[in-house]
């Protein structure tokens, strides 16, 4: 009977083993699968005083191959990435639009000084007086249309922000509900690795959208927080993240867990979110202040030097620009009702034809601006360094987003190498245990025998 029974638990293993390769094999196309195997154990011998090699074999437990390292080697990656390619977009869209010869600031910097220069050999001359207006009101709609083009792009990052946190709250919510369902599932000694390829596919997502770290729990469920240690999930409950937009127009973030609220830091969020946060911060806001600054101290410097001279009837000069920074689709303009004959091109009320002033008009382009980040520049090179500038973050950027998507290729490969399923392997698993299968039901076989050799002599 003792060979029954031992061949019995083998055929009974062999089944295990079959059902856990079955079952790998299955799911060989599936995002995110664990290969699992079973853990096979000899029995001791159980008869007492008597000679015994044993009581066959057991399958205490199903092998889930996982590793928590290369999980959380991963999981880092997928935040690296989502910062670098959330930013990449933004920051093409700008370069591409300031680095537009056509409807750049330079070439509207280039048509307004050029206009001058033409009217500085017939001072006096109508049409030419005209055209430095219509350079000047193009200069000023090109100023308007990068403003433009930035207050969108502030637009965009708070909505695409706002559908982040959401998306954030969700998948909290889901690894909360995961963790509760794991925990109850180990209770009753039903295999959990489903739910948990679920729960860590669910950390996945969330780690690309912010930094997350993960502890794994004693009851089976894992802890998320974020970089700063703020709770995200604990257990079966999970926080609630939200955005308040200031009076400013810039948004602070907050965690609510339990009776606890958060501020989140404006840095090292991490993830898609820390993406929108840094090139908020650290381009999109300096962009703004800069191509305002630049703006409003050329209308300053150009009406001051209008204001001193004189136009051709001797009349003190007049203001061409008007600069109203709380107006961003229209910051800078034309003074309303400015004509050619207003500009006051001479130093002298008495001398019409004087153009001292106008070409200290001309002079203005290699005036100092003062702008963030670069300091003081000429007015002609202002443009020329902030696209530059611009042009080296994004090719930063860019790097980075490379070197974080090679990283978390080869992230997934030796994750793969150790949970993936391989076909090969598990082709060799399924005749290895088709082949133990197959012995211990010869050994039942034989055992029968054995036992009706034995019934019939006893007979």
């Amino acid at each position: 009977m003792s060979i029954i029974y031992n061949a019995l638990s083998g055929a009974m293993a062999a089944q295990a083993g079959l059902a856990a390769t079955s079952q790998n094999v299955a799911n060989v196309m599936t995002p995110g699968y664990t290969r699992q195997g079973v853990l096979l154990a000899a029995i001791a011998p159980y008869q007492a005083g008597q000679l015994s090699a044993g009581a066959g074999v057991a399958v205490p437990s199903l092998i889930r191959f996982s590793d928590g390292y290369k999980s959380l080697q991963m999981w880092s990656a997928a935040s690296e990435l989502g910062q670098r390619t959330t930013a990449q977009p933004y920051l093409t869209q700008l370069e591409q639009v300031m680095g537009d010869e056509t409807s750049g600031i330079n070439s509207g910097l280039d048509a307004f000084f050029g206009a001058l220069n033409a009217a500085s050999v017939d001072p006096t001359s109508s049409p030419l007086r005209q055209q430095i207006i219509t350079a000047a009101d193009a200069l000023a709609q090109r100023f308007n249309g990068l403003t433009q083009v930035l207050s969108n792009q502030r637009s965009a990052i708070v909505q695409q922000r706002n559908i982040t946190i959401t998306q954030i709250n969700g998948l909290s919510n889901d690894i909360a509900e995961l963790n509760k369902q794991i925990a109850a599932t180990q209770g009753t000694g039903v295999n959990p690795s489903a739910l948990i390829d679920a729960r860590d596919n669910k950390i996945d997502a969330l780690a690309g959208l912010v930094a997350v770290q993960v502890v794994e729990q004693p009851d089976g469920t894992r802890s998320v927080s974020l970089r700063g240690g703020q709770p995200l999930v604990v257990g079966g409950r999970a926080a609630t993240m939200s955005a308040t937009t200031n009076p400013d127009g810039s948004q602070t973030l907050r965690v609510a867990f339990a009776s606890e609220a958060f501020i989140l830091p404006k840095t090292g969020l991490g993830g898609e979110l820390g993406g929108l946060e840094d090139y908020e911060t650290k381009t999109l806001m300096p962009m703004i202040e800069s191509i305002g600054d630049m703006a409003e101290q050329l209308a300053d410097a150009v009406n001051a030097r209008l204001v001193a001279g004189f136009s051709p009837d001797g009349t003190p000069g007049t203001p061409l620009f008007e600069y109203d920074s709380s107006t961003a689709t229209g910051m800078l303009r034309i003074r309303p009702g400015v004509q050619g004959s207003d500009l006051a091109f001479s130093t002298s009320a008495t001398a019409g034809g004087n153009s001292e002033n106008l070409l200290a008009l001309i002079a203005l382009r290699s005036s100092t601006v003062t702008l963030p980040g670069l300091g003081a520049v000429t007015l002609s090179d202002a443009s020329t360094q902030l696209v530059a500038k611009l042009g080296m973050d994004s090719q930063q950027n860019q790097a980075a987003m490379d070197t974080a998507r090679t990283v978390r290729n080869q992230a997934e490969e030796s994750w793969k190498s150790t949970s993936g399923v391989n076909t090969d392997e598990e082709a060799i698993n399924l005749m290895q245990y088709q082949q133990m299968y197959q012995a211990n039901m010869k050994v039942i076989a034989v055992a029968n025998e054995l036992f009706d050799s034995t019934l019939a002599l006893l007979g």
